[in-house]
């Protein structure tokens, strides 16, 4: 039975619960703690490049001025000639992704993706490419930079005679592009939209209206 003169009793905290949620994560290991600030910062560079989707120009403008910037580095230092050979071989690969359709026309009967029309009465298609626009400017934009930081490790530094693999990647490239263009002209398919008629709504519309204005006999 309680004393009746006593005063109300207080609850004293518990020590050995966890004070707060920051506590946990000082308890981290280290390795727990790199993970979790490299997804925290994975996702904000993810967020980064979702918003760059749209502006396609000044997309372009950083990777010309990267690619600037490595070949000033590689003139001056006169070297990494090997670096470069395997960075152009990489365009290469990622040029003909860019430019070929995402189901080939050879084996379109054995798969169930779109096909590129093959006379004038086929339904139109748009051209979708096997390596996207965005996809491709991050590959080439990001290689440059690899190249970029590699060369400033003198172990990627081969001594090589540069002409030799400049005319070989001229030769490739060459073979290659003729290979493509043959490919195109085949299946008459042109990876590029601009240039292309375009139609819309309003056309027969016009037709119709500029016919009834003709004078009759």
């Amino acid at each position: 039975m309680m004393d009746p003169g006593a005063g109300p009793t207080t609850a004293t905290p518990s020590t050995d619960a966890p004070s707060s949620a920051g506590s946990l994560h000082s308890t981290d290991t280290p390795a727990a703690a790199v993970q979790r600030w490299g997804f925290v910062v994975s996702q904000r560079f993810q967020h980064l490049l979702d918003k760059s989707t749209p502006f396609l120009l000044y997309r372009w403008i950083v990777f010309f001025a990267m690619a600037f910037i490595y070949g000033v580095r590689v003139f001056f230092v006169q070297g990494f000639y090997v670096v470069s050979y395997a960075l152009g071989i990489y365009i290469l690969n990622l040029l003909i992704g860019f430019l070929s359709p995402q189901v080939d026309p050879e084996f379109q009967d054995l798969s169930d993706g779109p096909t590129l029309p093959s006379r004038s009465s086929d339904e139109f298609r748009p051209f979708v490419r096997r390596l996207p626009e965005f996809k491709f400017w991050y590959s080439i934009t990001k290689a440059f930079c690899i190249a970029f930081v590699l060369t400033f490790f003198s172990a990627f530094d081969v001594p090589v005679f540069w002409p030799i693999l400049l005319f070989y990647w001229v030769i490739l490239f060459a073979l290659t592009m003729k290979k493509q263009i043959l490919h195109m002209v085949k299946y008459k398919y042109v990876p590029f939209s601009f240039g292309k008629q375009t139609y819309n709504g309003k056309r027969g519309a016009t037709s119709t209206e500029s016919a009834s204005l003709l004078p009759r006999d």
